[in-house]
């Protein structure tokens, strides 16, 4: 079921700035605002970086580190 969102004490140019680009691309302000959320809400694939840091973060450096800690992970369930 849809919500109805009020947002308060917008700057003027921030609202000048949705209103050009909501003409731009032939879009309501509403419709812009909606598609500006679902954009950078919408996931996206981890880079290379990212996803060695979380690695990292977990400890793990060999594949057979990683297996068992997906088997630790399973057998934990």
């Amino acid at each position: 079921m849809p919500v109805n969102i009020t947002l308060k004490d917008v700057p003027d140019e921030l609202v000048r700035l949705l209103k050009e680009r909501a003409k731009r691309n032939h879009r309501s302000l509403q419709k812009e605002i909606l598609a500006l959320l679902e954009e950078a809400l919408k996931p996206r694939p981890l880079s290379i970086e990212e996803a060695y840091e979380r690695l990292k973060a977990l400890g793990l450096f060999t594949p057979d580190e990683a297996a068992a800690f997906v088997r630790a992970d399973r057998d934990g369930r």
